[in-house]
């Protein structure tokens, strides 16, 4: 039964080592898996906590004080009657009291400051987006270069098919007296070239499988396979997180614009006090007493108003800066469009005469095949135009692959969807 269950166990990690990656599941798996993703939980877990305190604003405020005082003098009644006699109070004096307050109106202070923080979350929030989007940018790098050393390496071995042909063709003739042996000797050193080209080809494949793994959080050997991405239906509309991040920002000044407003309004409290003192509100009594007092306070700090102005101006220097950098991102993404734009254009236009100087390469190559099999021409001869015809669908192929990537680091520079 352990046995069983080892080689399923066995089977289902070989499959998973051998199924096939596409580019959006490598942006997925990344996003997912990238370390800094763990920081979403850890705003939303301090914006929690930040909400909650605020709202404890709400709650009644208990403030427990005292004090003991020495005074040089105290109040004393004028008047002296006859058959009376007026206590005089003590110069040290005493008081310990506890004071709850209920906020009636605050001006809103507590809800803006909660949306305030809320807008805070959201900027926080999309600044970590933007660090996480710049993750395509190493996925399309690792991805692309796999897919382009997956295409060389098979290139490499229709080479090396062509090589053995020839090879093939040229023992033949040595076997019947019309070549030499050196002949034989070139074609099977070309053979052991394109052998080691085929040994460093998989060596950078398995540094990119490997660096690929790293990010979407996946062992990968050198089994997995990459699928060629479809060609892209590019748009230059740019809708990268950079500009939710202004937006979020903006939307944080509102709130501060609001919160400054709150914080220069009337407050409403109803308190009560309860206390020990020495003299209590019985100002003529020089004995220690218990008091309590109730009612309905009224505060306006005025002292707001004096950098109200300043305050607003230092707001809206913010919100330039803001615009200011959102003018710069915009600027230097159009900037790097207009370089990718090119770029496409660039590839698109290669490979419509690619096609065409294979077919010329792969003609010269038969004729040169036919003529090595008549001892027309020699191995060296052969092998020039050979590598003349995998060198133009080498050209192809990277060609082909510069293409792709150059939409796909457009789409990645747009911040489109695929």
């Amino acid at each position: 039964m352990k046995t069983k269950l080892l080689l399923i166990l066995l089977a289902c990690s070989g499959a998973l080592h051998a199924q096939s990656l596409t580019i959006e599941t490598c942006y997925s798996l990344a996003a997912e898996n990238y370390p800094l993703v763990k920081q979403r939980e850890l705003l939303a877990k301090s914006n929690e906590y930040t909400l909650q305190n605020l709202s404890k604003g709400y709650l009644p405020q208990l403030t427990v004080a005292g004090q003991a005082t020495y005074q040089s003098e105290v109040t004393q009644v004028p008047i002296s009657l006859p058959g009376t006699d007026i206590p005089t109070l003590s110069k040290d004096q005493y008081k310990f009291y506890g004071e709850v307050n209920q906020t009636l109106f605050d001006g809103g202070v507590i809800k803006q400051q909660k949306l305030t923080q809320q807008s805070n979350l959201e900027v926080e929030q999309q600044k970590l987006e933007v660090e996480l989007y710049k993750i395509k940018e190493r996925i399309n790098q690792l991805f692309f270069g796999m897919l382009l050393v997956d295409e060389q390496i098979r290139q490499t071995e229709l080479l090396k098919q062509d090589i053995n042909l020839g090879l093939k063709k040229t023992q033949a003739a040595i076997a019947n007296g019309t070549a030499f042996k050196s002949s034989a000797d070139v074609l099977r050193a070309e053979l052991l070239n394109a052998d080691q080209r085929t040994t460093e080809l998989k060596a950078a494949r398995s540094a990119y499988a490997e660096m690929l793994g790293l990010f979407i959080n996946r062992p990968l050997d050198a089994n997995v396979t990459v699928e060629k991405p479809k060609t892209l239906t590019l748009s230059s509309d740019i809708n990268r997180p950079e500009i939710t991040l202004y937006e979020s920002q903006n939307k944080t000044i509102d709130a501060q614009y609001k919160l400054l407003t709150a914080r220069n309004l009337p407050k409403l409290n109803l308190f009560v006090q309860g206390g020990y003192g020495r003299p209590a509100l019985n100002m003529l009594s020089n004995d220690f007493e218990a008091y309590y007092i109730g009612g309905v306070r009224l505060n306006w700090s005025l002292s707001g108003l004096y950098t109200l102005k300043k305050d607003k101006a230092l707001l809206d220097l913010n919100r330039k800066t803001i615009a200011v950098q959102k003018e710069t991102f915009l600027f230097n993404t159009n900037y790097s469009l207009r370089q990718q734009s090119a770029e496409v254009n660039k590839y698109a236009e290669l490979l419509t005469s690619d096609n065409d100087i294979i077919a010329l390469r792969t003609s010269v190559k038969q004729t040169a095949s036919v003529q090595l099999e008549n001892g027309v021409i020699t191995s060296n001869d052969y092998l020039r135009e050979v590598n003349a015809e995998d060198k133009a669908r080498q050209n192809k192929i990277v060609h082909e692959i510069q293409l792709l990537m150059a939409q796909y680091a457009q789409q990645t520079t747009t911040g489109n969807s695929l």
